[in-house]
């Protein structure tokens, strides 16, 4: 047998965050030879044209959707053999570095997007199971749980390696069983075992037992090109976890706004339904926000105060967050 040299190409993924209309978004683009699935920014890393990998993430997601990105962060190497499989493909593997990006959407972004085909999408519509803002889906219910809870009971293939825990208690700790409560900052865990049991359309399309065995597929999310659910649920867990020791929601937000549209925001982002007078109560105590003397009609009701993230925060404390409670 010929000598076989693997070789490896670097790719770059951004996961482009916005809140509009009570939703958290992310950027999807469309490819011409992408079919129907949604896909996140990417493009290759380029050593010649990009000084740095960021520079290069930045220089593709701008000329795929026009954005210009403010605050970015490095999230994870994403590098599982056939995470790119293309039926017939022998080209390189492709290694991507994942990105999380926030932004604001203006006025116009929504057409400027259009016109570079790309454009804003909810996560709830890729994780549905996530939302928890008008109480318990009712899609874990009827579909996922059943679903797992007869995967966890079946034998792991032979060969598997080996897991601290054992599928029945990584399901209870993933999604919030019996004593255990529901974590929003799991999501990637529950992704990744919906994808392990053969419940979501990529498992199939990358050829795992467990899917290719299964009769019947539940519809769960909005499926995407390659791996790239995968990577948004990463970013979901990192910027839900972040929320609570770092003010990113205010990478988010207008330069002033009301505390309405704060928790808003931050529903959004966790998923969660908070008690208005709590959540006031916690932006006051950690001291985030100062008033800006002005006031808003915009709803039509009583004139709200209007609040400006205080700034001086970051020098004054080490962990500036909104400490949420558990669920």
């Amino acid at each position: 047998m010929p000598n076989r040299h693997a070789s490896i190409e670097i790719g770059l993924n951004a996961v482009v965050v916005s809140v509009s209309d009570g939703l958290p978004q992310i950027v999807h683009v469309n490819d011409e030879n992408n079919g129907e699935l949604d896909s996140l920014p990417y493009g290759p890393f380029d050593p010649i044209h990009h000084r740095t990998i960021e520079i290069g993430l930045r220089s593709w997601v701008e000329s795929q959707t026009a954005l210009r990105l403010g605050y970015v962060e490095q999230l994870y190497t994403f590098g599982d053999r056939g995470r790119h499989r293309v039926s017939g493909d022998e080209g390189p593997h492709v290694v991507s570095v994942g990105y999380l990006a926030l932004t604001r959407q203006t006025a116009d972004s929504e057409n400027t997007l259009a016109r570079h085909k790309s454009a804003w999408r909810s996560w709830y519509d890729y994780f549905p199971w996530e939302d928890w803002r008008a109480g318990r889906p009712a899609l874990l219910d009827t579909d996922i749980l059943p679903a797992l809870e007869t995967w966890a009971k079946e034998p792991p293939p032979e060969g598997e390696p080996p897991k601290p825990l054992d599928r029945q208690e990584r399901v209870r700790l993933a999604f919030g069983l019996e004593a255990s409560h529901w974590d929003e900052e799991r999501a990637l865990e529950r992704y990744e075992l919906l994808y392990e049991a053969g419940l979501v359309p990529e498992a199939k399309r990358d050829g795992r037992p467990a899917a290719l065995a299964r009769k019947d597929q539940p519809y769960l999310g909005v499926t995407m090109r390659f791996d790239h659910r995968r990577v948004l649920a990463t970013a979901i867990t990192r910027l839900r976890g972040k929320l609570k020791y770092r003010p990113v929601i205010f990478e988010l937000m207008p330069e002033v706004f009301t505390l309405t549209e704060l928790q808003t925001s931050v529903e959004a982002i966790s998923g969660r339904h908070l008690h208005k007078q709590n959540f006031r109560r916690l932006v006051e105590n950690a001291d985030l926000v100062e008033p800006t003397g002005a006031t808003s009609t915009a709803t039509g009701g009583r004139p709200a105060a209007l609040f400006r993230f205080r700034h001086q925060l970051m020098s004054e404390r080490p962990a500036p967050g909104l400490r949420l409670g558990s669920r």
